[in-house]
């Protein structure tokens, strides 16, 4: 028999009881085991599983191949960044043919001056498996650069601070932070955010003085109630530094004037429970995008550096119920608003001086809109992107006095195949179950016959209000050139519809954005766009958890479905406030400790809702370092669904032994894997090429 056509068989997870009581209501997990990743036994399961998943698709290993190169082929090599500008000089990250990793340089005053490359990423990233650099903060006179390092993947990153006169990188390192960190205007001061141990969440905030010990850094600020993460950062402005602290539903800031450093920040305004905002300075006033007095789309108020706290808050931009104001951008003349209205972005101009008030133009019937990088306050452009599900994404400068745009990168599709005007993009509407319209965004290789035998690949999130729009991906040409049609579905959960989208996808409302999603998959069925022997979907981490749950609902309308990182043992994990995220969760999902919130998520928990019946084709995808999703969810999910499933389909389970939530670290290894997604994809098909 020769290698290709040995058979491995399943491996089976050996079942262990362990008994999980609460609320007088006990449930059996036989998998609980896998949680202890020090455990032998665990990490040779999770080997054979990938074992297992590669004979399996060894006979799509050579088509694998082939999808990543085809892939990497479309995507320029010898890439860079749109330069900006900052405190006088020009930064631009660039890629170089042949290299994985981004290179961080600068120039001063113009472009036309020598090169500084302030850090090469593939140097640094030689002797690690995994490598990701964040957080560069440039200091305000240009000689120093804070910087962080995650060489594991679990988003603790080790911050450092580099001499950009010297190169030296100093000794000091401060281990466990959030990446992210930010200069007092002393050129000597840093703040910066470190995470519990434990549970990661981010918790403190500490001041570090240069050429001290890291062991000597002030704590600052500690968030006590484990509801809440803790950040820190300077307004555009540079006048102060403010330190937020934000749950799922309320936001608290403290101010303190970069100037002095070393003085006490002042609450903004004391947090209230379902009072959100977030600020910004201007000149002697903060603008602030809030939805206090029941602005459920937010609207934008004014208050004096003076007088911070809320009975001093204006309106500027009254709420709108229609009109969902997303974020501002304050410049020297103008006020630049990022909205959404219907689902679409809108992008608003405001002079300060009240002699113009307009929106920017765009012409497609579905597509993406928004702010880029405008780190500069007296600039006189705005610098925006923009893309569609066609249209490949550009970098535009629109400069303020004159109205005119200026395309300053337009993305590459190389390999000489691609044609915008080959594909189609539209929005299309289901109706939900309970009457509500439900907006998708799709497209296709023109020429298409919606005869119900296409393949579609139906793609959501729909948790956390975080919206999916619809973008331009080179990768998806794969799939559209293969005739895959892709969709977007819009589903609750989501704020793609404004807030109220959101708010009816969640707690108590969770069960709509599952609904949804089936409802647009039979809209898709009866609309002649496919069958269910050729509908797909696919969703990653909370996404993953709606794949859960409606293959447990209706494991009848798709012939596969890829769960990516996926959250599927809800109540267990949200039982536990070890792990991390769990406890800033509660308002999203709800806690589970009040038994109205363990009924209602047990009710739909993926893990807890597996019963012996016939599934989809499944392809799970995992990160053994996985800070968000831990590895243990999806492993256990796998072991009871090939326990119980009652088919003979595709069970297969990826898990990538050195990554975490956001997969491989190279620029092109994560392609890999969006091969092998593919190629299970288009293998249920019969496309092998």
């Amino acid at each position: 028999m020769s290698e290709s056509t040995i058979v491995i068989n399943p491996p089976i997870a050996k079942k262990i009881a362990k008994s999980l009581e609460k609320h007088n209501d006990i449930r059996i997990d036989n998998y609980f085991w896998m949680n202890d990743r020090e455990d032998q036994n665990v990490i040779d399961h999770l080997n054979a599983e990938n074992t297992y998943t590669k004979s399996v698709l060894k006979h799509t290993e050579t088509f694998q191949k082939d999808l990543f190169e085809e892939m990497k082929g479309r995507i320029k090599e010898d890439d860079s960044s749109v330069p900006y500008k900052l405190n006088g000089y020009w930064y631009v990250t660039k890629f170089e043919k042949g290299k994985d990793y981004p290179i961080y340089t600068r120039k001063k005053e113009t472009l036309e001056a020598p090169e500084e490359i302030i850090f090469d990423c593939n140097e640094m990233a030689k002797d690690h498996a995994y490598f990701k650099l964040g957080g560069v903060s440039i200091s305000p006179d240009n000689t120093m650069a804070s910087f962080a390092l995650d060489t594991v993947s679990r988003r603790q990153y080790t911050l450092q601070i580099k001499s950009l006169k010297t190169g030296e990188v100093f000794p000091d390192k401060i281990e466990n932070t959030t990446g992210s960190s930010t200069w007092a205007n002393d050129n000597k001061t840093l703040f910066y955010t470190k995470k519990d141990e434990v549970t990661l969440r981010s918790d403190k905030i500490y001041k570090h003085k240069l050429y001290t010990e890291a062991s000597k850094d002030i704590l600052i600020f500690n968030e006590t109630d484990d509801t809440f993460n803790s950040f820190v950062y300077k307004t555009k402005s540079k006048k102060y530094i403010v330190i937020g602290s934000s749950s799922t539903l309320t936001s608290e800031y403290r101010i303190l004037k970069a100037d002095t450093p070393d003085g006490e920040f002042k609450v903004f305004q004391e947090r209230e429970r379902e009072l959100e905002y977030s600020i910004a300075h201007y000149k002697d006033s903060f603008y602030i995008i809030t939805n206090k007095d029941d602005a459920t789309n937010f609207k934008l108020q004014k208050t004096s550096e003076i007088n911070t706290a809320k009975e001093n808050w204006n309106d500027v931009l009254p709420h709108r119920k229609e009109v969902l104001l997303e974020d501002i951008e304050i410049f020297k003349d103008y006020l630049v608003v990022s909205e959404r209205e219907n689902g679409l972005n809108k992008i608003r101009i405001i002079s300060w001086n009240g002699e113009e008030d307009y929106h920017l133009a765009f012409d497609n019937e579905t597509y993406t809109a928004g702010l880029g990088n405008n780190p500069d306050f007296n600039s006189n452009e705005l610098r925006y992107g923009y893309n569609s599900l066609t249209t490949p994404s550009s970098v535009i400068d629109y400069n303020f006095k004159t109205k005119a745009k200026t395309v300053k990168k337009e993305q590459e599709v190389l390999g000489g195949e691609f044609n915008k005007n080959n594909y189609e993009s539209k929005r299309i509407w289901a109706t939900a179950r309970d009457g509500v319209k439900v907006p998708m965004s799709i497209v296709y290789k023109k020429g298409i016959e919606l005869n119900g035998k296409n393949p579609v690949l139906q793609y959501s999130y729909g948790s956390y209000g975080s919206t999916i729009d619809p973008y331009f991906s080179t990768i998806r040409l794969s799939l559209l050139d293969r005739g895959f049609i892709y969709v977007i579905s819009h589903i609750r959960g989501g704020e793609y519809l404004g807030r109220e989208w959101y708010e009816n996808g969640k707690l108590l409302t969770k069960m709509n954005t599952f609904t949804d999603f089936i409802d647009c998959s039979n809209f898709l069925i009866e609309e002649n766009y496919t069958s269910p022997q050729h509908l797909y979907a696919m969703g990653g981490s909370a996404g993953g958890l709606l794949m859960g749950t409606i293959i447990n609902l209706n494991p009848e309308l798709y012939n596969g479905v890829i769960a990516a990182v996926p959250f599927v043992d809800v109540v267990t994990t949200m039982l536990d406030d070890t792990i991390p995220l769990t406890t800033g969760e509660y308002d999203e999902w709800g806690n589970p400790n009040d038994k109205k919130y363990y009924d209602y998520m047990k009710s739909y928990s993926p893990y807890d809702n597996v019963t012996p019946k016939n599934y989809p084709n499944i392809l799970v995808t995992t990160g053994l370092h996985d800070s968000q999703v831990q590895y243990f969810e999806p492993a256990k999910w796998v072991a009871k669904l090939r326990e119980l499933k009652t088919d003979t389909n595709k069970l297969l389970f990826y898990v990538d032994m050195e990554a975490g939530h956001g997969g491989a670290s190279g620029r092109f290894e994560s392609l890999k894997e969006v091969a092998l997604e593919y190629a299970f994809l288009l293998d249920l098909e019969g496309i092998n090429c």
